[in-house]
């Protein structure tokens, strides 16, 4: 733990979690061979510093240390970067150049945002990597090399291979020894401690005082997720710096200059897929819902009347009975009224109540078409009467476009 704090104080490390001390108690470990470290980890995470960590405490230390990042630089120039060219290999090339790899030899090359390489650069790479030779752009000449890489990335490289975006045996000649770096939601305690760094930082920059949090702040500073880790911390913690006057914050004042970020904790909507007809796809869940229940309502009336027949006529108010005849009062109130509901449960119901329509009602109901074209029609038409043949009230009404109204109208031929 002293190694880690003293390393901490030299690259400027501020943290006391678990996972931070043990990325970097992996780096030091490593850092005497000469495998190829893979850094993973959220942009802002300050996967830079671990490379430099890497550098210092290996025998290379006296080496180069080159930077890259991979996907800053352009795809038609990055062979060139990296291994160098011939003069005249290509419009531009006036005269030879080495590469980064070149320029390293003996040292160690970090490559940031690896996961951006072009997979005919992978190819490069994984030579150099795997035979410690590569060719200059334009060249047929071999040249060796003797280079530490440690790479890094903030996407997910094996579903990149799974895209097809990353070369699996890349992956795994670069992921020899691996580092994980938290994100800043995951170091909770780690959070006050930079704020409190970068207050004093730029206090000392902009010559005024520090500005401090009150109880509440603290736990709000503390409490937010941080999409974009130390780098939005740092950021933030500067525009308050710079425009608050007073120095110490509440957490009214703090959480104007947070992000809202609540969505990130609701359910995901699972987008449809392209191509689809969204507005015909919804209206059509509507009407399966619709003809469902129907059909739910004639099995209970079907249910209620073979009962009435096998009892001569009298009815049973219990059981399912008493549900059905419950929700015919809920929902149905033309076929039932509800004023007969009391006389019917102390009497018991009888199907002479009522008089023969009712019963032949239920019966042409029953032979009502169910096509799902027809009832499309009818909404449709319905709609339109409502609202005197005006389409974008209609289609309102029915809850999808004018445009898919129209298109529609057409395709049935509905007039009026």
């Amino acid at each position: 733990m002293r190694d880690v704090q003293q390393i901490k104080q030299r690259f400027g490390i501020i943290g006391n979690s678990e996972a931070l001390n043990r990325a970097i108690d992996v780096a030091v470990q490593v850092a005497p061979t000469d495998l190829s470290v893979l850094i993973t980890g959220e942009s802002g995470t300050g996967k830079e510093v671990f490379p430099q960590i890497v550098h210092q405490h290996s025998a290379r230390k006296h080496g180069a240390y080159i930077a890259v990042n991979c996907g800053a630089i352009p795809e038609g120039t990055i062979d060139s970067e990296l291994f160098g060219h011939e003069k005249g290999s290509f419009t531009g090339a006036l005269s030879d150049r080495k590469g980064y790899f070149e320029e390293a030899n003996g040292g160690t090359i970090f490559l940031d945002e690896i996961g951006e390489l072009p997979l005919a650069t992978q190819v490069r790479l994984l030579r150099v990597l795997e035979t410690g030779e590569f060719i200059r752009v334009g060249s047929s000449k071999i040249i060796k090399t003797d280079v530490r890489v440690v790479a890094a990335t903030n996407v997910n490289l094996e579903q990149a291979i799974a895209d097809a975006k990353f070369r699996e045996d890349l992956f795994y000649r670069l992921n020899s020894v691996p580092i994980i770096i938290p994100p800043l939601r995951e170091r909770v305690e780690d959070v006050y401690l930079l704020f409190r760094k970068f207050s004093a930082d730029f206090a000392d920059r902009y010559r005024m005082p520090p500005i401090r949090l009150d109880d509440e702040a603290r736990m709000l500073l503390e409490k937010y997720r941080w999409p974009g880790n130390i780098r939005q911390l740092k950021n933030i913690t500067e525009q308050i710096s710079v425009i608050e006057e007073q120095r110490l914050l509440t957490a009214e004042v703090l959480r104007r200059y947070l992000p809202s970020h609540a969505g990130e904790h609701l359910p995901a909507i699972v987008e449809a897929e392209k191509g689809k007809n969204h507005d015909f796809s919804n209206e059509r869940e509507i009407l399966y819902k619709v003809l469902f229940d129907m059909r739910r309502d004639m099995n209970d009336l079907k249910k209620l009347v073979l009962d009435m027949l096998q009892h001569g006529g009298d009815l049973s108010l219990h059981g399912d009975n008493a549900r059905i005849i419950r929700k015919l009062y809920d929902n149905e109130g033309e076929l039932l009224k509800p004023t007969a509901a009391p006389a019917a449960a102390s009497t018991g119901f009888s199907p002479h109540q009522h008089d023969e329509n009712e019963i032949e009602d239920t019966e042409e109901f029953i032979e009502e078409s169910l096509s799902l074209e027809d009832k499309e029609i009818e909404l449709i038409e319905k709609a339109l009467e409502k609202h005197g043949g005006k389409r974008k009230n209609a289609a309102s009404e029915l809850g999808i476009s004018e445009r898919t109204l129209y298109r529609k109208i057409k395709e049935y031929g509905i007039r009026g």
